[in-house]
């Protein structure tokens, strides 16, 4: 059965609700972000993805849940506000708010220098990251192996995710806090060759 995109038998609120209903439908079914594409095929030729979503965002309003534009495309999400209840009645240990300061550090690292070997972390950190925290990293899907460095051995290099910009609610890199600020700030002053 095909699916009506137009629905030119509604009169155009019911239309317009119709559509907001199918986007919110999409995203509420799907584990990872929902690009503009993806959410075009369920409404009609002339429909703004951006108001539709921005008139759903309004309906959300109130709610223990929003709509947030991360990795190249929305979701819904539990709003920050009740992170402690979620933490406190479900079972979200191996979660990604479940890292250490130290790991989110060298999250952050690799996001602002990527692509990034090991060696370059114990330039920033001065001591050696273990195999193991970078393990956990990759295991939660937060890094992958970048370009082979071209120094000698040719050693990986790690660079962030989509589910680096999901976890942490950035539609892309260019929305990390500015690294002059950060400097200024005395983080990540330290510049890796």
């Amino acid at each position: 059965m095909d699916l009506d995109r137009e629905l030119t038998d509604l009169p155009p609120a019911l239309r317009w609700r119709t559509w907001m209903l199918r986007i919110e439908a999409v995203l509420f079914a799907s584990a990872t972000p929902v690009p503009r594409d993806d959410l075009a095929r369920v409404v009609g030729q002339g429909a703004s993805i951006d108001l539709l979503i921005a008139d759903l965002a309004v309906d959300l309003d109130g709610r223990a849940f929003e709509i947030a534009q991360v990795a190249g495309g929305w979701m819904l999400r539990s709003r920050p506000l009740f992170a402690p209840a979620i933490r406190a009645a479900a079972n979200v240990a191996d979660q990604v708010f479940d890292l250490s300061d130290f790991d989110i550090a060298v999250l952050a690292a690799i996001a602002y220098h990527q692509p990034l070997t090991r060696d370059g972390l114990k330039e920033i950190f001065g001591k050696d990251i273990s195999r193991d925290l970078i393990g956990r990293l990759h295991a939660r899907g937060l890094i992958a192996t970048g370009p082979r460095s071209p120094r000698r051995g040719a050693p990986h290099t790690y660079v962030t995710t989509d589910a680096f910009l999901t976890a942490f609610g950035l539609e892309s890199l260019q929305d990390l806090p500015d690294r002059d600020g950060l400097e200024n700030a005395g983080i990540g002053s330290r510049q890796v060759s």
